[in-house]
């Protein structure tokens, strides 16, 4: 800074030290109320200025002097800075009744502090510049959120510094309820954390929740929140804070609590949090429970935790857990600040938040900024899943009962067609699962990483969705057939594939081991890795389920959207040198029909057993008009489900043979009862309910006959194995590659003259395209798109080309090739109709070349012309320099074979033959 003056000097200092104590240093224009702000120049009364007034709360706290570093801080100074604090505006509010009670005199190189509220006290120095939490205390004075310091923005990604800043102002201005929209990968719990710590530390909240809606992203939050360090002191925050995960009672008396809504309503209802049942267990109960069971918890009065227990909420993926059965939890801690994350809000999030979005960071976002990498789709279709299939008469299958997994087998009476919507439900045909499972197979390395060394034992890390856990084991084994084939006496290696579902044990201990095990390539899944999960090496997620939720479809396929650095890649993929995208394989259509968002319902959701249990009241003479008309639906549905199916319907007369009635006459039954009010008023199942039970005693009082429902209920499935299937189409998804092209001609268009490989093949100039021309050009592309390499454009290209116009790549030799820019802009700038690549007629060129008139060419000067021509079809023209840098040996035999002048006039001819239009 040799040309700034010396109070510049110092005042550059004395903002950083103001910066580094969390006061925002505006001009008096850019002040605003509420936040710690330290205004320069501040205007005081007598038209004099205050180098810096500080402000809390709206309130001035504090003046500060400013000097040259040459300056003594003397009595001098103390006087002018306490004339100041003795002076303040009128229309100043004020911590203390006509006067500013703090006084700091600073030069860059020492701080001097007085508080006038002292009367005797001298001047001290101290180190570092007082924060506002430490200003308020020296005056013994509270502030709900004053205190709360300017956001260093260094180390955090804008989206999470623009997120806390808007969540803080928020709460300022009265706001109780927040949402932060923020894509997959950008960090919504270091967020959260981040927002913890500061209010924790900041303001009067003494205890944080921290809600998530399963047991192992609880887990997860844990260690994030345990390990984050953005502290005053830069220790980890479990240094300074209790952090609990509610596993018992006392659990709920730390300073953060992480919880599930379920073990929290039971800590605040007084029940006994399970201990007997693993957290998977309890996942697995509360996923099955979510869509059978929507009653409306109610409290009750005897509760165990008062209303102002929690100060601070955080609903981690609020799109699920916010809203529905359990929002009397949430409702009762109404004057906590809630903060809701999700990367997918629903209409009930916004309605619950208000509406109040604090910010709005999309997965585009993230991925222009390198936060999340984009994807890519890949087709699969095969004539079963697009067309259905055919059972012949007289096949045999095999039937297998959902209620008890009890296999028989059985031959069909007659022929059944089926279509694509019923695969894997009620029939599962395993040639239709293998025929998917062998095309994706037989993409990877011809498809979709053409470039990488083909190592089956290290295929990209696999996340395949199944429609049920049933269906997830039928893949598992289909992986282990197809897959066994690449590998060395068939057999595939142990944990190669495997299934995380709640079923399948561990799943903790499994993500963790698909997360980081080299062995482990393939994980199958039903829901239970379908949102929050941080699995970063993922490069492929097969969707072999349909979804028709737009939140949760993004939250499936944000699985595999996490950025990695390339080392941590090649730890757990040898084979892989970076991940640029990943890709979405569709074996389903899942991408290419809307996703339905969900709207807010009023519906009031009344209490709706499960048909078991249903049952088990109605066998206790709990005979009520609700519990009747709900036996009358459950019958009426199984009823009309097995009517009309030829491959079940025997089970609806087997029981109407062995039981004597229909479900559907049982049904007719009750709803006649009911509409002609023929029966008695219900009251209590202890008194006399002999009529309401006789109309249903065919069925209650025949254990045999419950069960057979129960078993009609849950349904059947069978495996067919001759209606064999075929591949009918693999590849990239049009649509995806219509976009893919758009953009990039787009961003030829933009910049055909500002590049100078673009403006020659834009003009047909007559210039030949040299290496560094080329290096430009892809410097360019990727610095828009990390997908704009040229195999990517090629394969678009050629996904989209009905004529034959695009040539396929040679993967082996010219997938990489840096001329293939030239031929892709040649093509794109409609300066030709075939996208050939310059490895194509290569020879015949050459030999042109070759055959000049005027010269003739010895056998060794061709071999090094050839070797020099195959560089150039690659990469571009090149001088004799650059030859020299890349290849000093071959550059050597071709000066002493040519001679430097006549050499140099090869070079220069040899890439006008080499690089012409194919």
């Amino acid at each position: 800074m040799p040309n700034t003056l010396p109070e510049q000097r110092a005042r550059e200092k004395i903002d950083k030290q103001l910066n580094n104590a969390g006061w925002e240093i505006v001009s008096r224009n850019d002040y605003i109320p509420n936040d710690a702000m330290a205004v320069k120049e501040a205007l005081m009364q007598g038209n004099t200025e205050s180098d810096y007034l500080l402000f809390v709360e709206n309130k001035a706290i504090a003046v500060v002097e400013a000097k040259r570093k040459e300056n003594d801080l003397d009595e001098v100074v103390a006087d002018q800075a306490e004339n100041y604090a003795l002076s303040p505006q009128s229309w100043y509010g004020l911590w203390e009744n006509g006067f500013i009670p703090l006084v700091y005199l600073a030069n860059g190189e020492k701080i001097y502090f007085r508080n006038l509220l002292e009367p005797d006290s001298e001047y001290a120095e101290i180190k570092t510049m007082h924060s506002p939490k430490k200003m308020l205390q020296l005056i013994n004075k509270h502030s709900n959120y004053g205190a709360l310091p300017r956001i260093d923005k260094e180390g955090l990604r804008d989206c999470q510094y623009d997120a806390e800043v808007s969540l803080e102002s928020s709460i300022k201005n009265g706001n109780k309820k927040s949402l932060a929209v923020l894509a997959t990968g950008s960090g919504k719990t270091y967020l959260a954390c981040l927002a913890s710590y500061r209010l924790l530390n900041y303001t009067s909240i003494n205890r944080v929740l921290f809600l998530v809606d399963r047991n192992n992203l609880g887990k997860q939050a844990e260690t994030e929140f345990s390990l984050f360090d953005r502290t005053e002191s830069r220790n980890s925050l479990s240094s300074i804070y209790e952090i609990k995960r509610l596993k018992k009672e006392d659990d709920i008396k730390a300073n953060i609590v992480i919880s599930t809504i379920q073990k929290l309503y039971a800590v605040l209802t007084g029940a006994q949090i399970p201990s007997d049942i693993s957290e998977d267990e309890e996942d697995e109960t509360n996923e099955e429970n979510k869509d059978k069971d929507k009653t409306i918890i109610e409290l009750g009065d005897d509760l165990k935790l008062p209303k102002d227990y929690f100060q601070f909420i955080v609903v981690d993926e609020c799109h699920r857990s916010i809203y529905g059965k359990w929002k009397a939890v949430l409702d009762y801690f109404d004057d906590a600040i809630i903060l809701g994350l999700t990367a997918t809000p629903t209409p009930e999030a916004h309605a619950f938040f208000n509406k109040n979005i604090v910010e709005n960071y999309t997965y585009d976002d993230s991925v222009v900024d390198g936060v999340n990498v984009p994807s890519r789709i890949y087709r699969i279709k095969t004539n079963v899943s697009v067309h259905g299939g055919t059972i012949d008469q007289g096949s045999t299958v095999i039937e297998t009962s959902r209620k008890n997994n009890q296999q028989s087998e059985t031959t069909t009476e007659e022929q059944v067609d089926y279509d694509a919507n019923e695969l894997d439900k009620t029939i599962v045909n395993p040639s239709q699962i293998k025929t998917v499972l062998k095309t994706y197979r037989d993409s990877i390395y011809e498809d979709l990483y053409p470039d990488r060394e083909e190592n089956w034992e290290y295929i990209p890390k696999t996340l395949i969705f199944a429609k049920t856990d049933s269906h997830a084991d039928q893949i598992v084994d289909a992986c282990k057939d197809v897959f066994k084939e690449k590998f060395p006496n068939n057999k595939i290696p142990e944990n190669y594939v495997q299934k995380i579902t709640y079923s399948a044990g561990d799943s903790n201990s499994l993500i963790r081991d698909f997360r980081n095990k080299k062995d482990f390539r393939i994980a199958v899944t039903v829901t239970l890795v379908a949102t929050g999960t941080d699995i970063r090496p993922l490069e492929c997620v097969l969707f072999m389920k349909d979804v028709n939720s737009d939140v949760l479809y993004t939250q499936m396929k944000g699985r595999g959207c996490r950025t990695i650095s390339d080392d941590k890649l090649k730890e757990i993929t040898p084979n892989a040198e970076t991940k640029e995208c990943y890709y979405i394989i569709d074996a389903v259509g899942v991408t290419e029909h809307e996703h339905i968002i969900p709207t807010i319902s009023n519906e009031c959701h009344t209490k709706k057993l499960s048909l078991e249990v249903l049952i088990e009241h109605l066998s206790h003479n709990e005979v009520s008009n609700e519990n009747l008309i709900l036996l009358r639906d459950y019958c009426s549905r199984i009823n009309s489900r097995l009517e009309h199916n030829q491959l079940f319907r025997k089970h609806l007369d087997s029981f109407i043979h062995d039981y004597g009635f229909a479900p559907k006459t049982l049904a007719n039954n009750i709803n006649y009862a009911l509409t002609r009010n023929t029966l008695p008023e219900y009251d209590s199942p202890s008194d006399d309910n002999t009529i309401r039970k006789n109309l249903i005693s065919c069925l209650i009082n025949d254990i045999n006959a419950r069960n057979k429902l129960l078993e009609m209920h849950k349904g059947y499935y069978v495996f067919t194995t001759k209606d064999d299937d075929i591949e009918i189409y693999s590849g990239f998804s049009k649509e995806s590659a219509r976009d893919f092209i758009n953009n990039f001609e787009k961003c030829l268009e933009d910049n055909k003259d500002q590049v100078e490989a673009l403006r020659i093949i834009y003009n047909s100039e007559d210039k030949v395209i040299t290496f560094s021309m080329l290096n430009e050009l892809y410097g360019m592309l990727l610095r828009k798109n990390k997908e704009y390499k040229p195999s990517i454009i090629w394969n678009y290209y050629k996904v989209l080309d009905n004529s034959g116009n695009i040539d396929e790549l040679n993967k082996k030799y010219n997938v990489n090739a840096l001329t293939n820019l030239i031929q892709i802009a040649r093509y794109a700038y409609k300066k030709t109709g075939k996208l050939t690549s310059l490895q194509s007629g290569f020879l015949q060129r050459f030999n042109l070349f070759c055959g000049r008139s005027q010269r003739v060419l010895s056998q060794e000067q061709k071999e090094i012309m050839e070797e020099i021509a195959r560089y150039i079809v690659e990469q571009g023209a090149i001088t004799s320099d650059e030859l020299n840098s890349f290849d000093t040996d071959l550059w050597r035999k071709a000066i002493r074979s040519f001679g430097v002048e006549d050499f140099k006039i090869e070079l220069n001819i040899l890439p006008k033959f080499i690089l012409r239009t194919a």
